[in-house]
């Protein structure tokens, strides 16, 4: 059965499986008790976290739409690409995201290294078993940093050694934005550029447009309430459909709070309506 039209969803989340601080069920019991009738699990290069996330979700009523959050090379900024409705059994997919995810652990020893050039007598091993089996990110890096006495706090990690462009701040290895597109409709999933103020510039927009770009979000914490104005018309120029969350990765790691967004359910009905027709073991 279809939600309320205007029932509260949030379209973009975090869990343990990436760099969120609580595992599946948690968050979608969080969901159940904010009042949500669905949410979608976005986490970084990875769907761990998504059958989880399913079976709490039948058992406290809240939908949950199996995604992704992929990143990609952008001309001066990466680009992050939301992947909705998509087959985690597929193979393409799983294989594209075993991809990514070495990508990311060569990362971590890459900024792994730049901290021991510092004298900062961190190893990757700290960081591995902090991560355990989850897509490892800058977050995890931070979190070895902190259990093992070498930065005070999380924030201060971030802020001394591994903010874009510090010391330790090492770009990493992205699919090109088509590429990425292609990876989710490849799974049978919609394709969606998020917080767009930090992401694709007009020409890039155009060109995803251009390679199958599906829905833009316009609903995000780090959009202001005329960033959402302007790119919903964009999303009515390219013919794009629209999305939006919170982005919520748990208490002092979010800019506001699951489900705060008052994203509506009609949202992810055009989301729905604009899945491909095809999915699987390709």
């Amino acid at each position: 059965m279809k939600p309320n039209q205007e029932a509260r969803v949030d379209l973009h989340t975090h869990t343990t499986a990436s760099d969120g601080l609580l595992s599946p069920h948690a968050l979608v019991q969080l969901a159940a008790e904010r009042g949500l009738v669905a949410i979608a699990i976005t986490d970084h290069d990875s769907v761990a976290g998504v059958a989880e996330a399913h079976a709490a979700g039948k058992a406290c009523g809240v939908e949950v739409v199996p995604g992704v959050e992929l990143s990609a090379s952008g001309r001066n900024s990466e680009i992050h690409v939301l992947g909705f409705f998509v087959d985690p059994e597929s193979c393409s997919f799983q294989e594209a995201l075993a991809q990514l995810r070495r990508m990311r652990f060569q990362r971590a020893e890459a900024m792994v290294a730049r901290l021991n050039k510092l004298g900062v007598a961190l190893r990757m091993e700290q960081v591995v078993a902090l991560a355990g089996d989850t897509a490892i990110g800058r977050p995890h890096v931070a979190q070895a940093l902190v259990a093992g006495g070498l930065a005070p706090s999380f924030p201060e990690a971030f802020a001394r050694y591994l903010k874009r462009n510090g010391p330790a701040w090492v770009a990493k290895q992205n699919f090109a934005a088509a590429e990425a597109l292609a990876v989710i409709h490849r799974a049978g999933g919609v394709a969606v550029v998020a917080h767009p103020t930090h992401g694709p510039s007009p020409s890039e927009l155009r060109a995803m447009v251009a390679a199958g770009l599906d829905g833009i979000e316009v609903r995000h914490p780090l959009l202001s309430a005329s960033d959402t104005d302007r790119f919903t018309r964009l999303a009515e120029t390219y013919k794009l459909v629209r999305s939006g969350g919170s982005d919520y990765h748990g208490v002092g790691r979010s800019h506001c709070d699951l489900g705060s967004l008052n994203v509506t359910a009609n949202l992810l009905e055009a989301l729905r309506a604009r899945r491909p027709a095809t999915a699987g073991c390709l």
